[in-house]
């Protein structure tokens, strides 16, 4: 086998692990959407005038994360927050935030 079949293919069983470790991690969607309590609260139940993130589907989140990732959304900082997540990792994040109950 040539050195590059063997790193291609070394590449490529390192990217199923990694996505096998993300998928055996029941924690993974809490902790990443973590990150964004600073703003949006924990859990996504934002105080004053931050946008709360608890009970949005998670199609609209995801929607509103690909207009800040792509930049047809202006922000201060969530276009580059975005941006340092993979579409999976925020699919998660999405998914945490629309299973939160809304702030009532």
């Amino acid at each position: 086998m040539s050195l590059h079949l063997r790193r291609v293919a070394a590449s490529t069983l390192l990217m199923g692990l990694a996505g096998l470790a993300q998928a055996q991690d029941p924690n993974l969607a809490r902790n990443l959407a973590a990150t964004c309590a600073n703003c949006h609260g924990t859990n996504g139940q934002a105080r004053g005038d931050m946008k709360p993130l608890a009970g949005l589907s998670a199609e609209k989140i995801i929607a509103m994360l690909a207009d800040y990732k792509s930049g047809a959304q202006p922000a201060t900082i969530m276009h580059q927050i975005s941006k340092g997540y993979t579409d999976e990792q925020l699919k998660l994040v999405a998914a945490f935030f629309a299973a939160q109950p809304a702030k009532k």
